[in-house]
Order: C-alpha cells, then sequence, then structure tokens
C-alpha cells in the first residue's frame, strides 16, 4: 500500500509546532518537581500556565513567585522565550550548532514566523534576531540584577533580574515577585521602569524594525513599516502617558500618594506595557474607568508586527486610520509616508480587525454567563487581555471557573496565532476568479 504524505502548509505547521510546546510545557508543569508543595499543578492549571508563557500572556490562575519551585520558573521561562522569539528560530538556533544547512521549507516556515515578506535574506535576518535577543535581555538583565541586588541576596537578584529581564522583553510580563504584586513595589523606581519599558518597547518594535535599524548607518533609508510603527509608538506612549497622569492624578490608590515624578513613571509604565507585555506597577482593580478603558483599547491594538508582542497590531491600526482620513478628505489613494497603500493590505487590517473584535465580543459575552457576581468591564478587560497576549487583569483570572480558564486558553491562543495565521492565509497568491459579478451599489453610513 502507498503512503499517504499529508502536506501541510506553513501556518498549519506554526499551528501544531506552539500546540506541541504548550502540551510539553503543561505535562511539565504537572510533575511534582515542578512546584513548591511538590504536588504539582491539575492538568487545567498546567495548561492555562504554558498557554500563557508560551503565548507569552501573562495571565496566571497561580501567582508564579509563590507557586512554582525554580524547576517550573525555568520551564515558565523557557516557555516565554520559545514563544516570544518562536520554535522555528530556536530550531533553526540548534541547526546552526549542528551544523545543518537550511531547506527551503525551513525557510518558508522562517518567513511565516518572522512575518517577513521575503524569504530572501531570511537565515541571515534570524542570526541577527538571536544576536539582539541576547544582547537585549543580557543587558536589561544586568541592570535589573543590580538594581535588585539592593533588595536581596545576590544570587537571587541575579535570577531575579534575568527571569524579568526576559519575560517582559518577550512581552510575557511573568514576575516573581509573589501574592500578584508584580512590580508595584517599583512604582516610582526610575531604574526599574524605565528598563523594564526599554524592553517592553523594544520587544515589541518588531525584529524587521530592529533590523533596519540595525543597518541604517549603511543603508540611510527606513521602509515605510518601520517608520510607521517608530511614529504610532512614539504617539501611543507620549498620548496614553498624558492620558494616565491626568486620569489618576488624584486617586489615592494608585498615583495619588506619589511624587509629581513617581506620577510620571507610573503613568509612563501603564502606557508602555497594555501594548501586551502585562507587568504593573499600580494596582490594575483600582484604576478609574477612563483608565481602565484606554488599557482596553491599548491591549486590543497591541504593539509591532513580527514582534514579541499580541494585539491586532499598531501598523494595522494606522492603515485603517489612513484608509478613514482619506475618505474624509475625498481622496481615492490611501497614503502613508508618501506611500500609496494597495487595497488588498487595506483589506487585510479591516479582516484583522473585525475577526479581532468578533472574538473579544463572543469571549467577553461567554464569560459573562459562565462567571458570576462580577462587573461587565472585568469581564471586557480579561477577553481583551487575553487577546492582546497581554496578561493584566483586574484580579479575575484566579477565580475563573473551569469553562472560564478554558476559554481564555483558546483565547489566548487565537491571539498569539489567530490574526497571525489569518493574514498568512489571506497573503497567499490567489488564483484570478474566472470571472466577475454585475456591480452592485449598497448605501453606507
Amino acid at each position: 500500500m502507498k503512503k499517504v504524505k499529508v502536506q501541510l502548509d506553513p501556518p498549519k505547521k506554526l499551528l501544531l509546532g506552539f500546540m506541541g510546546v504548550i502540551l510539553l510545557g503543561a505535562v511539565l508543569l504537572t510533575l511534582p518537581i515542578a512546584t513548591e508543595d511538590g504536588k504539582g499543578l491539575s492538568f487545567l492549571n498546567a495548561l492555562f500556565t504554558a498557554t500563557s508563557a508560551t503565548c507569552v500572556t501573562g495571565l496566571v490562575v497561580v501567582d508564579t513567585g509563590d507557586t512554582f519551585s525554580m524547576f517550573g520558573e525555568l520551564v515558565i521561562l523557557s516557555l516565554i522565550q520559545v514563544g516570544g522569539l518562536g520554535f522555528m528560530t530556536f530550531a533553526t538556533f540548534f541547526f546552526f550548532l549542528l551544523g545543518k544547512r537550511i531547506s527551503l521549507k525551513e525557510r518558508l516556515l522562517l518567513m511565516e514566523s518572522l512575518n517577513n515578506v521575503s524569504i530572501a535574506g531570511i537565515v541571515k535576518l534570524v542570526k541577527r534576531v538571536l544576536i539582539f535577543t541576547a544582547v537585549i535581555e543580557m543587558l536589561g538583565g544586568i541592570i535589573l540584577s543590580i538594581r535588585f541586588s539592593f533588595d536581596m541576596p545576590m544570587g537571587r537578584a541575579i535570577y531575579y533580574g534575568f527571569f524579568h529581564a526576559i519575560s517582559n522583553f518577550n512581552n510575557a510580563g511573568f514576575d516573581l515577585m509573589g501574592e500578584y504584586r508584580s512590580l508595584t513595589p517599583y512604582v516610582d523606581d526610575p531604574v526599574v521602569v524605565l528598563t523594564v519599558c526599554t524592553l517592553i518597547t523594544l520587544g515589541g518594535l518588531g525584529f524587521i524594525v530592529m533590523n533596519e535599524l540595525y543597518q541604517y548607518r549603511e543603508t540611510h533609508r527606513l521602509s515605510v513599516h518601520t517608520k510607521v510603527v517608530l511614529l504610532t509608538t512614539f504617539i501611543f506612549t507620549i498620548s496614553a502617558t498624558i492620558l494616565i497622569f491626568i486620569f489618576e492624578y488624584g486617586n489615592v490608590k494608585t498615583l495619588g500618594p506619589l511624587t509629581d515624578f513617581g506620577k510620571v513613571l507610573g503613568s509612563l509604565f501603564h502606557a508602555v506595557t497594555p501594548r501586551t507585555a502585562g507587568s504593573n506597577t499600580l494596582p490594575i482593580g483600582d484604576l478609574t474607568q477612563s483608565t481602565l478603558f484606554l488599557t482596553i483599547f491599548l491591549m486590543f491594538i497591541g504593539a509591532g508586527p513580527g514582534s514579541t508582542a499580541g494585539g491586532i497590531k499598531i501598523t494595522t491600526f494606522a492603515v485603517l486610520i489612513a484608509a478613514v482620513w482619506s475618505q474624509i478628505k475625498g481622496n481615492s489613494d490611501v497614503v502613508l509616508f508618501k506611500k500609496r497603500i494597495v487595497i488588498e493590505t487595506i483589506l487585510k487590517a479591516l479582516t484583522v480587525t473585525l475577526i479581532g473584535l468578533f472574538l473579544v465580543i463572543i469571549i467577553t459575552m461567554l464569560l459573562s454567563i459562565t462567571e458570576k457576581g462580577n462587573n461587565f468591564i472585568m469581564y471586557l478587560f480579561e477577553a481583551t487581555s487575553a487577546f492582546g497576549t497581554v496578561g493584566m487583569s483586574m484580579g479575575l483570572t484566579p477565580e475563573l471557573s473551569p469553562i472560564g480558564r478554558v476559554l481564555i486558553i483558546f483565547t489566548m491562543f487565537a491571539g498569539r496565532l489567530g490574526p497571525l495565521t489569518i493574514a498568512f492565509a489571506i497573503a497567499k497568491k490567489r488564483k484570478p476568479d474566472a470571472f466577475h459579478y454585475t456591480k452592485g451599489k449598497i448605501m453606507i453610513g
């Protein structure tokens, strides 16, 4: 009998690859050695934690620092690193070590994994991604280790410093501080706040952007993609910092007791972290309604494509805003930085946004049915945080019912791979239509 060989396209391979990593992580976290009490986690809680780590989300049903042993924490850290950079990037790293040649199929997978538009130079890009990651995480880890050494023994400070550097560069938001505190003890500490904000921002720019910035000294040019990412990142960070400063200035449970400088640091951190990082220096449940709504908006948008971040991506948002502005002005073309944006890109942006919006709405509705005794904004916040792979929570995550945990697991997975995979699928070369229907007119607005 002839063997039937199933051919999987790159998006399906990425999907199965992430599922495999998550299941392996879940199994490891159920082992007795993974927890402090030696009992291990239930499979559902282990699956939730592994999904959250691999999808670089940060939502937790048990506190990481209080629950897991060093073995369990290192499993989580490994899942964060693999999930943030992509398992294909790590596979390529091992291929380099073994001297193995990267095949065409593997190059195609790398192109999909890094959201690159071309296969040309993809191996060189992967090498630079690994170097960028190692250098940034090393520098961040050293700075945080030195700062933490003033509060704890040196060995623990180094461990904490590098754990939080890796977690935040990969926009995961896992922490070891215990009692679900995240980084709230360092709300007005400039070293911790500015270092973590830098790590989050660099991780959220995307490796394509970082590579172009690195090559700028030679090329002296930046693509329209990089310009859009840099400009929108700057605008979002500054405007969100100002708004949060205003919204929380008099809130005695958040910025109120801090000095003006501390208020600026607290506002800056919470302007940066919703871009899918998840760490927090202010108690989320005590934020004003206006700040919570702004945070939901920022979580849904996310950061740059091809990065460690989630959400619909800031380039998607920028393209939609540019399209709306062109309609208002009566222009036939959508233009960004004197470059015309093709209709296919606009339709992709619209598709990813609507699918993300529908997913958040459906999960919010289901959570309002399965979880009782909470207000609506908690469900919306939780669903958006999971979709955007952010990891911020108003305190609902540990209280989720088994069904609620399954819903959030699905949302985290869909948020990390769903819009991305859909974008890959619709980006493929289409076959020309055999015929065209006559035009129909629909009234809009």
